[in-house]
This record gives C-alpha cells, structure tokens and sequence, in this order.
C-alpha cells in the first residue's frame, strides 16, 4: 500500500467554483462527484466540467478520482466514456452490491484504457446495502486495481430500514466487518463521513473510532476537516514498512535497468516509488 488513504474529499462536479478551489486541497484524494451531490439535469454538464478539469491535472496537489453513479443507476458507462482519460488516478464506484456489478466496470474500464493507451485505473468500490457489508471480502479481493474500499453509512441505514444518528447504533456491525475484510483482501478501507460540520468534537471522536476499528482513513465534505484527519489518522508502522521496502527494492531495479518490478507479487513502478517515498518523507 503506497497510496495515502487519510482523506477522500468529495468535490462536487457540477460546480467550477469548488472545482476550481480543490486545486488547493491538501487531503490525499481529491473526488470529483458525478453521483449524489450532482442532479439528474446536470449530469452531462458534471460530466464536461470534470473532463475540463483533469486536463489541468498538474494544478492539483492530490490523487485525482472521480466517483461514478451507482451501478443500478445505468450511468456508469456515459460516466467511464467521459471521465476516463490522461490524469485521472481513479475511479470511487458507489452503492456496489456484487462482484458482477464490479466485472461489469471492469470490462468497460478495460476497454476505455486499451484504446486510450492508459496505464491501470485504480477502483474504490463504496459498500453502501446489506449485501454489499456480506460481499466485502470478494469486492475488496476483485482484483489489483482495486486500491481500497470505502464504507457508505446513509444509505446502508437506509437499506436497513434504520434512522441516523449520530452514533448510528444500526451500522456497528458493517462498520466493523468492512475493515476486517479490507485487510485480509490487503487493501486499505475508508470510513464514513461525518455529516455534522459544527459538532468539531463529535467529527474527533469519531475518526478516533474509526481508527480503532482499522480504518486507514475518512471520507470527508469539507476542507477544514482535513488537518483532523490527517492528524489522527497518520501512517501507521506496517504502511510505513511497506513504503521502506518499496523504495529499497524499485531503487535496486532501476540500478539494473529494469524499472517497474514486483513485491509479493504486486506490481510497482515509478509512480508507487513516488508514492512510497513522499510517505517517508511525511513521517521523518
């Protein structure tokens, strides 16, 4: 695991203003949003405004991904057709039930890379319903490019049939399989938002507790919560032992020519070593 976790910030796509201000952003993975915070009407207009914004992919300071509709929606395909070009680093794929719904992407995914001449597309898929908690495991496991997964606490509840709270009661059991799973698939897990932007010590408590359940990080609405995050949730000392023998064994390969090579059978290149080394330096 190379790739920082701590913070998913969702932008939404469909306005330039905040499209424009999350060139300034400094949480791990900057989301374009195509999904719940877009309306129908204006999905085309997201669509355009995101493509715009990838061609500036330079003026970003974070991992680029943007988050599909669901697969139930019949979007995804017009989405991947448009988003999926030079600069974007991955894909966020909300409400995601199954493994067939994930091969479904994968082959349309696939394609678009293939013709685009594309390196691999990291997926996050979002576990968000009932059978999505019970298919974590296989979802997290689908296969390599799929990087981490992220726990979706609203609508689950709503699958459930239970109302939120704050201390969403109803969602203890998911939110505490989803990192178990996560980590024997080997991918890293983010934890849900936290939709109450006064309640600062409500927002602190919460991230401690997803960090004691296993989770590398958290989705997050807002800027300000950024700083928190990344405070509390700090590379713990298996990431930071992964990112050392990262760095050890791609600067050997590259000393013999050889550039990209393998640890435990994951593939790593150039773009990981930068990965692993700016999480060093993050740590020093």
């Amino acid at each position: 695991m190379t790739q920082l976790f701590r913070s998913l910030i969702f932008v939404p796509g469909n306005n330039p203003r905040f499209l424009e201000k999350a060139k300034g952003l400094q949480a791990d993975i900057v989301c374009f949003d195509l999904e719940d915070s877009v309306p129908d009407n204006e999905k085309t207009n997201a669509r355009n405004l995101i493509k715009s914004a990838l061609k500036s992919r330079k003026s970003y300071k974070s991992s680029i991904f943007v988050r599909t509709n669901s697969p139930t929606s019949g979007k995804i395909p017009s989405d991947l057709k448009e988003v999926v070009q030079k600069g974007i680093d991955g894909i966020v794929i909300p409400k995601v039930n199954n493994v067939k719904e994930m091969q479904k992407i994968e082959t349309v995914l696939s394609k678009l890379e293939k013709s685009r001449k594309l390196k691999p597309i990291q997926l996050i898929p979002s576990i968000e319903s009932a059978e999505g908690v019970v298919n974590t495991y296989n979802i997290a496991s689908f296969g390599k490019r799929v990087s981490a997964v992220v726990f979706g606490v609203f609508d689950l509840l709503n699958d459930l049939g239970v109302e939120y709270t704050k201390e969403a009661n109803g969602a203890t059991y998911s939110r505490t399989k989803i990192p178990v799973d996560a980590h024997a698939a080997g991918v890293a897990v983010i934890d849900a938002i936290w939709q109450d932007l006064k309640d600062s010590q409500g927002f602190e408590k919460d991230c401690k507790l997803g960090k004691s359940l296993g989770y590398s990080g958290k989705s997050i609405i807002h800027p300000d919560q950024i700083s928190v995050v990344h405070k509390l949730f700090h590379p713990n000392k298996s990431e930071i032992l992964w990112a050392e023998i990262v760095c050890k064994v791609y600067l050997e390969s590259t000393k013999k020519g050889k550039g990209a090579t393998t640890v435990d059978g994951k593939m790593i290149d150039e773009v990981h070593f930068k990965q692993a080394k700016s999480l060093l330096e993050l740590v020093k």
